[in-house]
C-alpha cells in the first residue's frame, strides 16, 4: 500500500512499548538479575562504565547484559516500510558485514570460528528470499585474513593461496563463496601487502640464506627472494637483526611482520598471482590493509602502488570492488582516490570521536549533514567514480555502544547506526555491532564472540581471543533480541531495510539544507542544533531525510523545501519513520512533530 501525504492529509505512527525483564535458566548460563547499577559513564579504551539499567550476570562471570529497555513493542500501526519492495541494485554500492571468523560461528566445537560455521549462519546475514524478513539484508562480507597465520587475528600471512587449518580447507572457502552467490552476497577478502609472517617461505628462504653467506655478497639469482623484502647492513627505526649475521630487516609493525618490498617487479608478479588465484575462487575484491604504510611517510610512493594495483585487479575483474585502509584525516585520505580505487573507509565518521559519535553526543547535527555533502567534491576532485564507505566501527575500534552513558544511550546507539547506514557508499557493519555489543581497551577485547547466546556454552558460540578479558555486555543476546522488536537488532534490520528499499540512500549525491524562511525548513519548536535535513537525488529521483540527534521533541516546518519538482506540503510519499523510542512521529501539511533520535524519509 502506497502512503502519499497532501496537505489535507496527516500520517500519525504509533509504537506502545511496555518494559520488561526476563530471566532464564540455560543450565551453566543460568540468568541471575541484578539491581540497578547508577552513576553509569561511558566507555573508555580501558573498557570501564555501565549502563544505568537492569542488569543480567552469567554465573560464570564471564558478561553481563542488559534487557532491553523496551522489550514489548506492540504495533498498533501499519508500519511504511512494511509495505515498501526492497530494490537491490547489483553494483558495488551494498551494504558489508566485516566478519572476524575466529570469532563468528564455531561448527566443530573447538571454540574457535570457521567457515563451515559462517556458513551455517548465512542465512543470518542474507538469505537470499526477499519475501522474508529474518535476516538483516546486507549483500556483502569482508572477510578479514583467512590465510594460514601464526597469530589468532591472521594479519601475518604464512601463505598468500591457502586457508588456515583453523577456519577450514579450500574446498570451504570454495562452498562459501557458492553458497554467498546463492544469496547475492558479494564477499571482499582481506588483502595484507604492507607485510607478511615471519614464518613466510618467502622470509624463511631469505633469512637463512643470509644466515648462511658469510662474508660473501648476496645474489638475488642464487635467493629471489632476497628482493622480496628489505634486507639491509644499515640499522634503522623498525629494523631487526637477521640473528648471527650484521644484516638487518625492515618491520615496522612488529618484528615477526617483516615489510614486503613493493618495488620488486618479481613480488608483484606474485602478487598479480595471488590476486588473480582468489578473483578465480569466485572473490568479489579485495579489503586492503594499512594502504599508507606500503611506503610509510610516502603518500604519492603509495597511490602509485595502488594505481598499479587497481589497474591489475580490474584488468582481471572488471568489477571487482577494491577498499583500502588508510587511518588518516579525511584531507589526508582523500588524494588516495587519485589512484583509482573504488573506495576508502571513511575514518572521519568512525570511533568514538568521529563525526557519528560527536554528533550522537551533542554536537550540532549540521556537522553530519554538511560533511557528508561536502565529500563529492572533496573525493570527485581526485575520482569522479568513487564510492564513499562509510563505517562506524571496526576491528580495531572500541564498540559503540560503550560511546554513550545514560538513561538515552540505548536510544543514541541505534540511531547512531542508522546514520552511518544511511550515508552514501558502501556501507560497513562491524559484527555483532547490530546486537549493541561491547569490547574496548586491548584489541582481543574488540573481537569477543559473536553474541549468539547468553549461554556461552550454545551451539556455535566461540571462546574468543586467548587474551581477551572477560567483556561485559549491556544489551542481550540474539536469543532474546530476535524476540524484541523494539531491540537495538530489530532497529539496524529496519534500518537495513530502508537503505535497500530506497537506492538514493547508497547512490545518491547529497545537498545539506540549511534553515531558512525560503527554500528551506523551519524550525517552530525545540533545538535547532539537533536537526539535520539532507537531500538525496540519484537517476533524477530526489529523497529528503530528516534526523534529530538530540533527546527532546522537535517541530519542523518543511513546507518550503521542493523535492521532486513539487512542495513537500503538496504530494509527498513517506518513505521511513524510524524512532527509537515510544514516541510517535506526526505529519501533516508538510510540518512534522519528531520526537528525540527519529529519522523521517520523505519521496
Amino acid at each position: 500500500m502506497r502512503k502519499r501525504m497532501s496537505k489535507a492529509a496527516a500520517v500519525w505512527l504509533m509504537a506502545a512499548m511496555a518494559l520488561s525483564a526476563c530471566g532464564a535458566d540455560a543450565g551453566q548460563g543460568k540468568t541471575v538479575l541484578l539491581e540497578n547499577p547508577v552513576g553509569a559513564e561511558a566507555d573508555t579504551e580501558s573498557g570501564a562504565g555501565e549502563m544505568a539499567e537492569g542488569v543480567a550476570k552469567t554465573e560464570n562471570g564471564v558478561s553481563e547484559t542488559v534487557s532491553g529497555e523496551d522489550t514489548e513493542y506492540a504495533a498498533e500501526y501499519e508500519d511504511v516500510t512494511d509495505t515498501i519492495p526492497l530494490t537491490i541494485l547489483d553494483d558495488n554500492y551494498r551494504t558489508y558485514y566485516e566478519v572476524f571468523v575466529y570469532s563468528f560461528c564455531d561448527s566443530d566445537g573447538d571454540g574457535i570460528g570457521d567457515l563451515q560455521g559462517l556458513i551455517s549462519k548465512l542465512d543470518y546475514i542474507n538469505d537470499g528470499d526477499d519475501n522474508t524478513d529474518s535476516d538483516l539484508g546486507c549483500n556483502g562480507i569482508w572477510l578479514m585474513p583467512v590465510n594460514p597465520s601464526p597469530t589468532y587475528h591472521k594479519y601475518d600471512v604464512m601463505d598468500y593461496y591457502g586457508i588456515d587449518e583453523q577456519y577450514g580447507t579450500l574446498e570451504d572457502f570454495k562452498e562459501l563463496i557458492d553458497e554467498c552467490d546463492k544469496r547475492g552476497i558479494k564477499v571482499i577478502m582481506d588483502l595484507v601487502l604492507n607485510h607478511s609472517s615471519s614464518q613466510n617461505p618467502w622470509f624463511e628462504e631469505a633469512y637463512t640464506y643470509l644466515q648462511e653467506l658469510g662474508d660473501a655478497e648476496p645474489n638475488t639469482e642464487e635467493c629471489p627472494y632476497l628482493e622480496y623484502y628489505h634486507f639491509s647492513k644499515e640499522q634503522s627505526g623498525g629494523c631487526y637483526a637477521v640473528e648471527g649475521t650484521d644484516w638487518y630487516y625492515e618491520a615496522q609493525f612488529w618484528s615477526e611482520m617483516p615489510d614486503l618490498n613493493l618495488d620488486c617487479e618479481a613480488l608483484k608478479e606474485e602478487i598479480a598471482d595471488i590476486t588473480q588465484f582468489w578473483l578465480d575462487m569466485g572473490v568479489g575484491g579485495f579489503r586492503l590493509d594499512a594502504v599508507k604504510e606500503f611506503y610509510s611517510g610516502a603518500p604519492q610512493a603509495n597511490i602509485a602502488f595502488l594505481t598499479w594495483l587497481n589497474d591489475t585487479v580490474k584488468g582481471q575483474k572488471e568489477d571487482a570492488y577494491l577498499v583500502g585502509e588508510a587511518w588518516l584525516p579525511m584531507t589526508d585520505y582523500a588524494p588516495y582516490y587519485g589512484s583509482g580505487i573504488d573506495s576508502l573507509f571513511d575514518f572521519a565518521f568512525a570511533d568514538k570521536d568521529g563525526i557519528i559519535s560527536k554528533v550522537m553526543n551533542g554536537a550540532p547535527a549540521s556537522r553530519y549533514g554538511s560533511t557528508a555533502a561536502e565529500l563529492t567534491e572533496m573525493y570527485g576532485a581526485y575520482n569522479e567514480n568513487y564510492i564513499d564507505a562509510p563505517f562506524y566501527t571496526n576491528h580495531d575500534m572500541g564498540r559503540s555502544a560503550g560511546y554513550y552513558a545514560g538513561d538515552n544511550s540505548p536510544y543514541q546507539t541505534k540511531m547512531a547506526g542508522a546514520m552511518n547506514l544511511f550515508m552514501s557508499g558502501s556501507a560497513f557493519v562491524y559484527y555483532g555491532e547490530e546486537l549493541g555489543m561491547k569490547g574496548s581497551g586491548k584489541d582481543e577485547n574488540k573481537r569477543a564472540p559473536m553474541y549468539w547466546s547468553m549461554n556461552a556454552d550454545a551451539e556455535g558460540m566461540c571462546d574468543g581471543p586467548a587474551d581477551m578479558d572477560a567483556v561485559k555486555m549491556k544489551f542481550e543476546s540474539l536469543e532474546e533480541q530476535a524476540a524484541d522488536d523494539a531491540s537495538v537488532y530489530n532497529y539496524y534490520k529496519k534500518a537495513i531495510k530502508i537503505r535497500n528499499q530506497n537506492p538514493e540512500i547508497a547512490r545518491g549525491s547529497v545537498e545539506c539544507l540549511a534553515e531558512s524562511s525560503a527554500g528551506g525548513y523551519r524550525i517552530e519548536e525545540g533545538n535547532a542544533d539537533s536537526v539535520c535535513v539532507l537531500k538525496k537525488s540519484y537517476e533524477g529521483s530526489e529523497l529528503l531525510l530528516v534526523f534529530v540527534t538530540g533527546a527532546e521533541l522537535v517541530k519542523i516546518d518543511l513546507s518550503g523545501i521542493m523535492l521532486n519538482g513539487a512542495s513537500v506540503a503538496e504530494d509527498t510519499e513517506i518513505r521511513a519513520m524510524l524512532t527509537t523510542g515510544r514516541e510517535q512521529i506526526s505529519y501533516e501539511g508538510g510540518t512534522v512533530d519528531m520526537p528525540g533520535y527519529s529519522i523521517l524519509i520523505l519521496k
